[in-house]
């Protein structure tokens, strides 16, 4: 979310910034080149100035370079040419000055002729109509072989008798666009990277809550229910949003503890009166003819069946209400314990209990809740698992989990079922003959949960089931 909203953020900015720049970096090109072009017109007006206004054959023969005028001639034309030769020489600038029907006045350099198509002679048409050059093509630094012409009319007693047009190279024009368009960009970029860390900040203000609040939701998702949020943090909508979460929070721990508490209680009150109606069932048993042993079977059956339901209830209530302190324990010397624990159980039902592992796991657990949890894994796996065949327990280890793995070969679960296995009272329908209350993986769910650890299970090939118990390593 915060990447999204960075993006956001940081798109809108980019296009605030090229809205404001690009118009700024046209009229500052446009300022440069206007400059340029009132100074080539200021020079053409004095070329202006000092044309002489003799006629046309006056002037063939100071183009010619005759130091000696011909009848007519006057020293202007000649300083005319001189100035314009010395103005190309100083600023590289190519300068003519042309009659109406495009002869030549005076030109620099001497081979420059009056341009025949393009933009010169827009510009020399634009003259001859009594007006000065406008709107000349933007020079940019990314076009080299442009120049920049610039026309302007000669006028005398209100007719245009020549035209003075300049054509100016644009590689100073260039550098210098180039330069102002630098400093441009670097002052956006110098505004991109304080907005950048200004919505970083911004992001982490708004967000802070959102992942305080996720990380609660998860906690308490996990069954950590003691898991709450500041609400002094953040816009005024999310503090409400951490007050209202909080709220929540506690009527649903209420209501936890309020259930576990009737289960607790309603499953040790009636375990006095399930002991005395069994003490009561057996007294008349004793006292009924011979017959009736296979009722008689049947009513304790039933009764010590309730009597294990309700011993689990009030193991699942305990479980839930524990708030165990994780502390640092040997997996390794834990899993071989309880397997000696149950070896016998094993062997008697023919099941050989295989072990494989590190010689040492430390992992973060609550010691008792852990074996406890094992003991409930294990139990459920020799029910399953036929005579003759395997259980296997085994440790891996991660870089920040510790998992026992204990894996049967009985007649496994579809994927349906192992979406529910571990619910509290569900059988899969395949296995209700076997002997159980539906309570045993919920009860070492709970008790992996309150330590800070999880239960998964997985299919084993080609038959069987996978149960894994993770606990944390320590930092």
């Amino acid at each position: 979310m915060r990447n999204r909203l960075l993006g956001i953020l940081l798109s809108l900015m980019a296009c605030v910034l090229a809205a404001l720049g690009v118009p700024l970096g046209v009229a500052i090109a446009a300022a440069e080149q206007s400059r340029v072009e009132v100074d080539r017109i200021d020079d053409a007006a004095r070329f202006a100035q000092d044309l002489p206004t003799a006629g046309q054959p006056t002037v063939g023969a100071a183009l010619k370079g005759d130091s000696t005028p011909a009848p007519g001639d006057t020293g202007r034309v000649h300083a005319l040419a001189a100035e314009a030769a010395r103005y190309y020489e100083l600023y590289g600038i190519r300068v003519g000055v042309f009659h109406r029907d495009g002869s030549a006045v005076a030109i620099a350099p001497a081979d420059w002729r009056l341009p025949r198509t393009g933009r010169g002679v827009e510009a020399f048409q634009e003259a001859l109509d009594g007006r000065r050059s406008h709107n000349p093509l933007q020079v940019w630094p990314w076009t080299p072989d442009r120049t920049l012409t610039v026309a302007a009319p000669v006028v005398r007693d209100g007719d245009v008798i020549a035209v003075v047009l300049t054509e100016s190279p644009t590689g100073p024009l260039r550098s210098r666009v180039l330069h102002r368009l630098l400093l441009l960009g670097g002052g956006e970029s110098l505004a991109m990277i304080a907005a950048i860390l200004l919505a970083v900040r911004l992001t982490g203000w708004v967000l802070r809550p959102v992942r305080t609040l996720d990380r609660a939701a998860h906690d308490i998702s996990t069954g950590r229910m003691n898991a709450r949020v500041a609400a002094s943090i953040g816009p005024p909508e999310l503090r409400r949003l951490a007050r209202s979460f909080n709220d929540m929070a506690d009527n649903v721990l209420l209501a936890l503890d309020q259930q576990r508490a009737f289960v607790a209680d309603a499953s040790h009150q009636l375990r006095n009166p399930l002991a005395a109606l069994l003490l009561r069932v057996e007294l008349l048993g004793m006292e009924l003819p011979e017959g009736h042993d296979n009722e008689l079977a049947g009513v304790r059956e039933e009764g010590v069946r309730l009597a294990r339901v309700l011993d689990d209830l009030l193991g699942l209530a305990t479980a839930e209400h524990a708030r165990p302190v994780p502390e640092c324990v040997d997996l390794t010397a834990l899993v071989l314990s309880r397997i000696d624990a149950w070896r016998p159980v094993a062997e008697q039902r023919g099941i050989r209990l295989d072990w494989e592992g590190p010689a040492l796991a430390v992992g973060l657990a609550d010691p008792i809740g852990l074996g406890s949890a094992l003991d409930a894994v294990l139990d459920n796996a020799l029910k399953f698992t036929p005579a003759g065949e395997h259980v296997r327990l085994g440790i891996e280890t991660t870089k920040r989990e510790i998992s026992v793995t204990v894996s049967d070969a009985g007649p496994g679960l579809t994927e349906e079922e192992l979406a529910r296995v571990g619910d509290r009272f569900w059988r899969s329908p395949r296995h209700q003959n076997v002997d159980g209350s539906g309570l045993g993986l919920s009860i070492a769910r709970t008790l992996l949960l309150a330590g800070g650890g999880s239960l998964d299970f997985a299919p084993v090939e080609p038959t069987g089931l996978a149960v894994r118990l993770t606990v944390p390593r320590p930092r």
